[in-house]
């Protein structure tokens, strides 16, 4: 469900216009070179335009189908010219993510459908999990939302000391105990917390480990029945983080996670580094789980609600540079 009407402004528009920048790029001169020299869509552009998707991480299944659609269309208007190969490949796309559920028509200042309303934060270690949990508490607070943060990895003493410094960057309180301690007790006092303070929204980071999935899933269980406790419609949303740096392993992970918990919506971090962008893509056509947020930079103010126009706007649009 939809928890926010979505503000894209002329500041979030430049942040992600920059932050796709590489994987524009790279993208773009893909497709360029996939067309040098013809003056119609054939077999041989096809064929290179499928290797220029891929590369970019846009995902086989993914590209199949965007290849498949292009093909019908050249099939029917026989002579097709490379000049409009861009214009059909930016809608194809662009169909992609509006057939994916929709996570595009919110705003942090919308009013929460639930009182302590709870976020389980889960994803591996390394993917930028912590400070999209910091990040999304800034945001909620400067919408003029109390926020609570639980600091329930606490198999790794600098998961909560990464956590307690955004509490303190942030300004928000976090609850958390001695590294060794049970998640499911740190989440049981940060429900508690939550309900004492009348808290509006709980972020509730877990630990990133994937090695064995079915501990994976008792311990995330668990804590799911220990916040019910407390607060019975909990979680709310369970937030899965992805790397989007890391290409078809980011793929990986969402299936091993989808797998083992009851994931409801995405975020993919880490785009402005990387050249694989087109991974959005891939997990927005083969997850019925919307993709939320995008990370795009380091600063506070890129972490942005995922657009799906806006997001196919920027990556054909080389000229948008900041």
């Amino acid at each position: 469900m939809s928890l926010f009407k979505k503000l894209f402004g002329k500041n979030e528009k430049e942040t992600l216009d920059h932050g796709l920048q590489k994987t524009k790029e790279g993208f773009l001169s893909k497709i360029t070179k996939a067309v040098a020299g013809k003056s119609t869509v054939d077999e041989e552009v096809l064929d290179n335009l499928e290797d220029a998707l891929i590369s970019a991480d846009v995902g086989v299944e993914t590209t199949i189908r965007i290849i498949e659609q292009i093909e019908q269309r050249v099939a029917k208007d026989k002579y097709l010219s490379t000049s409009e190969l861009n214009n059909m490949l930016q809608q194809e796309i662009e169909n992609i993510l509006v057939d994916a559920p929709s996570a595009s028509s919110y705003s942090f200042e919308s009013e929460m459908p639930a009182k302590q309303y709870i976020i389980l934060v889960v994803g591996v270690n390394g993917v930028g999990k912590t400070t999209t949990i910091g990040k999304l508490a800034r945001n909620f607070k400067i919408a003029g939302k109390d926020v609570l943060l639980g600091a329930a990895d606490t198999f790794r003493a600098a998961a909560v000391d990464q956590l307690t410094i955004w509490s303190e960057r942030v300004g928000v309180p976090i609850v958390k105990q001695p590294m060794g301690s049970d998640p499911a007790a740190v989440a049981f006092d940060t429900a508690q917390s939550a309900v004492s303070r009348n808290t509006d929204v709980v972020l509730i980071d877990t630990a990133g480990r994937l090695h064995n999935k079915i501990h994976l899933m008792d311990e995330l269980s668990k804590i799911k029945r220990v916040l019910q406790k407390i607060v019975p419609e909990a979680p709310h949303e369970v937030l899965l983080v992805l790397d989007g740096s890391t290409g078809q392993n980011a793929l990986e992970q969402a299936k091993q996670f989808t797998a083992a918990t009851d994931v409801t919506a995405m975020a993919v971090t880490k785009l402005d580094g990387t050249a694989k962008g087109g991974v959005v893509l891939a997990i927005a056509n083969q997850f019925k789980i919307p993709v939320k947020f995008i990370g795009v930079g380091e600063k506070m103010e890129d972490l942005l609600v995922f657009d799906k126009h806006e997001f196919v706007d920027s990556l054909f649009n080389l000229n948008k540079e900041k």
